[in-house]
């Protein structure tokens, strides 16, 4: 069972299922369903779906499926079928046995649409894609009707037959319900059912050449699945008289469709067909790059199941869209990993330090916490020695006011170490950057504080050099420089706000030995950087680590600010 679901009171989702199990509508039972296309990996606001529908299936003690639509053998694959499922379970639920395909239903919704031909309520249209459109009519213009819309009965069943038995090319002709080409609601002007398709679908192979769209197909496997509360994004509030116009005109058993607002996130785009677009044009490494929005780019950049469902839980449930503050789905992960990841020391950037009045071949065995957040999991041993390696930002010849870390004559504190001091620095002859330090320990100083009294302001964190193992650590940045990269003006194309600064990628890193054989997508924070996740592609050859986040937390301050 999943943890922390959403538990938000004013949740009207929540209020509009307890109405319906109080009153015994559908006999008291809860069974709601997500239904993804199979045509991609699944993103974060995927997941907002899945902890609303699976969660309240699970508060209210009933049942959800999980229901591939695979209408669409073009855009389809079994691969993008796997990775769901498995993006799922990641996220802690498990639908048992209830798991389901659209393409299970054809030969029912077949025979249903049939039926509908036969009551004078659907035809076959032989106008193109184009013309449709055209016939369709605007928002403030009523359609017209197809001249092809008074076929009889007997003629329509006879093509529609033909369409199926594959008579026809792609395009020549569709089934479209009978409804209302006037009607004030455009999706309700005679909506294509049918179209051709000469392509091979995943798992029903070349037995169709028809196959049903996603307004036809959607209620009725609903109701084929004894759906209670189908929970379906704002999209689709305006196909709702269509969903329950089919419904009706069957006379099946008929689900309650609710809405809600999708997620918006700054900095993200999370349109499947964009994403698709950045995968096959090479603008990130695939589908799980650390910099996606999917789940499984979220998991290998470290984020946890547990942070993503309280991100979902805190956004809550809304009737109307809006534009969620991606630091907040940071401060979720910062929040658990503060309390769970061990701590470590890195050298992203690395300057040597040579310890000069340090023994020669003397290694030291000094602790350390691993957490300060729960004592529980203990300390760990770090090699020290006279050779070190320091951050380069953590040393400037040359520093501004309110500069505390190490200068020259300047003492810091070495974390769990000794004071040290700068006595020289040693420059490249060439571009004259400093490539070494020279520095003197106070002895009596270890791991604490000096005897005389005397304060340093700044703690630094180092690797003993000759312990330290190398490593890549990638630093991610967003992936879109524009805080809505959905905003595209007219004319222009969303990867205009792609972020060249996106990805950073340091090689030569140097980081404490207990890393090298750190299970790969285990958390940890290294001390005054950031969280860091081992990458999947890591080996103990060649150590590799994603930056989950930053230890910087905007959303804090926010809240602070708004008396959040």
């Amino acid at each position: 069972m999943s943890e922390e679901i959403i538990k938000t009171p004013t949740n009207f989702i929540r209020e509009a299922i307890k109405e319906d199990t109080d009153s015994n509508r559908f006999n008291g039972r809860v069974h709601t369903r997500f239904p993804p296309e199979p045509n991609g990996f699944l993103h974060i606001g995927h997941a907002k779906g899945i902890c609303i529908s699976y969660g309240l299936a699970e508060e209210f003690g009933g049942r959800y499926n999980l229901r591939f639509d695979d209408t669409n053998p073009v855009k389809e694959e079994e691969r993008y079928v796997e990775s769901q499922m498995a993006d799922i379970r990641w996220l802690g639920f498990d639908w048992g046995d209830n798991l389901f395909y659209a393409s299970n239903y054809f030969d029912q919704l077949y025979e249903w649409a049939v039926k509908l031909i036969r009551d004078g309520k659907a035809y076959v249209d032989d106008l193109s894609p184009d013309e449709i459109r055209e016939y369709r009519g605007t928002l403030t213009k009523p359609g017209k009707n197809s001249p092809y819309r008074d076929r009889t009965i007997e003629e329509n069943l006879d093509l529609f037959t033909r369409m199926r038995n594959g008579e026809f090319k792609e395009g020549e002709r569709v089934l479209r319900a009978k409804i209302d080409m006037a009607s004030g609601n455009i999706n309700l002007r005679d909506p294509v059912m049918y179209r051709i398709l000469f392509s091979t679908h995943h798992r029903t192979g070349d037995k169709w050449c028809i196959y049903p769209m996603y307004d036809w197909t959607h209620g009725q496997s609903d109701s084929i699945e004894g759906i209670t509360h189908s929970i379906c994004d704002l999209n689709y509030e305006d196909h709702r008289p269509l969903y329950d116009w089919f419904i009706e005109q069957l006379g099946i058993y008929h689900p309650r469709q609710i809405e809600y607002a999708r997620l918006n996130l700054t900095y993200t785009v999370l349109s499947k067909r964009w994403l698709l677009q950045l995968v096959n044009e090479g603008y990130v490494s695939g589908w799980d790059d650390p910099r996606m929005p999917t789940l499984s780019g979220l998991r290998r950049r470290g984020y946890t199941a547990q942070s993503i469902k309280n991100f979902c839980e805190r956004i809550g449930v809304a009737k109307r869209e809006s534009m969620i503050d991606i630091a907040l789905l940071e401060h979720c992960i910062r929040e658990e990993l503060n309390k769970k990841a061990p701590r470590v020391m890195g050298v992203l950037r690395p300057l040597k330090v040579i310890i000069d009045n340090y023994p020669e071949g003397v290694t030291e065995e000094l602790e350390a916490i691993n957490n300060p957040e729960d004592p529980s999991m203990g300390t760990r041993k770090i090699p020290f020695s006279k050779v070190l390696y320091i951050e380069k930002d953590d040393f400037m010849e040359d520093p501004p006011k309110k500069y505390f870390r190490l200068t020259p004559g300047r003492e810091v504190r070495l974390r769990y170490a000794y004071f040290i001091a700068c006595t020289g620095c040693v420059k490249d002859p060439d571009t004259g950057e400093i490539i070494e330090l020279h520095c003197t320990y106070d002895p009596t100083t270890k791991g604490g504080d000096a005897p005389d009294g005397r304060k340093v302001k700044a703690t630094i964190h180092w690797v003993s050099a000759a312990h330290a193992i190398e490593a890549r650590v990638r630093l991610y940045d967003y992936l879109f420089s524009k805080e809505n990269p959905m905003d595209v003006p007219e004319g222009h194309d969303f990867k205009e706000y792609l972020n060249p600064a996106s990805l950073e990628e340091l090689t030569s890193c140097r980081l404490e030995p207990s890393l090298k054989n750190a299970v790969k997508g285990t958390g940890f924070q290294f001390e005054r950087l950031g969280y860091f996740c081992v990458d999947i592609n890591s080996t103990p050859e060649m150590v590799l680590f994603n930056r989950t986040v930053t230890l910087k937390d905007t959303w804090e301050k926010v809240q602070k600010s708004q008396n959040i």
